[in-house]
């Protein structure tokens, strides 16, 4: 949920870009820094809020905060060029401003999650919501189990977060299985080949006191859910993000309204619980 109550919810915070990281073909990450310092002093949100980043001029696209709520002063967004908004935000440099609404939705109960073991599952550009979730699980290392993160892409190339991954990789308290689609691969590629939902399968996950994050496309979600409840996952303990046609964020436009939901509103977090009260074509 937005935490501006005294804020003109419509109204965004001025944003300078402070660093612009190219991630893969047509992928980038923005790293915002607040233009007022009382903006940054009373600015907060949770792990799994979403925003709403805009290229002055040309409109505005939602996407997950993918910084760590462990991390003050600054905020990050990653995103695909796809369309006029993106391309334009794509274009923007360091220094640069742009606008930012947020925070909205609800969040992961991380809170509830201390003395679990984490199990992260994301594919492709659906790693962004996921890490924020898993940087402020190992900024705050101590409070859980063993930390699994699941990862594919379909290619080599696609795979986002490059550095990290190998700084996930070297960590001695992460297990990183990273995984390419068949033909994806190139010669020097150590990981897996193969779809996520098969290498969950196949991989050495136990399912005792554990919590299964998943963020991918739609169809990966589908084919991971029966997976998971195979290894003993009860629906409680699976959690997934959506992104599903959000607009104004705050459940007005109506766009993101699936069945009694506004996965704006209602989300963008839920369990497989809820997801199982959604009608079977979402």
């Amino acid at each position: 949920m937005c935490n501006c109550k005294d804020k003109n919810i419509y109204l965004p915070y001025m944003m300078q870009v402070e660093k612009v990281t190219v991630e893969a073909p047509g992928v980038k990450t923005l790293r915002l820094k607040f233009k007022n310092e009382e903006d940054e002093k009373s600015f907060s949100f949770r792990a799994g809020q979403f925003a709403e980043y805009s290229a002055i001029g040309d409109g505005e696209c939602t996407f997950c905060i993918a910084s760590p709520s462990t991390r003050k002063g600054y905020v990050e967004c990653t995103f695909r060029q796809a369309g006029r908004v993106t391309s334009s935000l794509s274009k923007l440099e360091e220094g640069d401003t742009m606008g930012f609404r947020g925070p909205f939705g609800n969040y992961f109960p991380m809170e509830e999650w201390k003395g679990k073991n984490l199990l992260f599952i994301a594919g492709g550009i659906a790693l962004p919501p996921m890490r924020s979730v898993i940087w402020t699980a190992l900024d705050e290392r101590e409070k859980y189990g063993d930390v699994t993160i699941v990862y594919g892409a379909k290619t080599v190339a696609d795979l986002v977060y490059k550095n990290e991954l190998k700084e996930w990789e070297d960590r001695e308290d992460v297990t990183l299985i990273t995984t390419v689609d068949p033909g994806g691969e190139t010669p020097e590629w150590k990981g897996k080949v193969g779809f996520v939902p098969t290498v969950v399968g196949e991989s050495p996950i136990n399912a005792e006191n554990t919590i299964a994050i998943v963020c991918g496309p739609p169809v990966m979600i589908k084919f991971t859910f029966p997976v998971l409840e195979k290894l003993g996952f009860a629906k409680e303990n699976i959690y997934t993000t959506l992104e599903n046609r959000m607009k104004c964020g705050v459940g007005k436009c109506g766009r993101c309204n699936v069945g009694k939901m506004y996965v704006c509103k209602d989300g963008p977090v839920f369990t497989a619980v809820d997801l199982a009260e959604l009608p079977d074509d979402f």
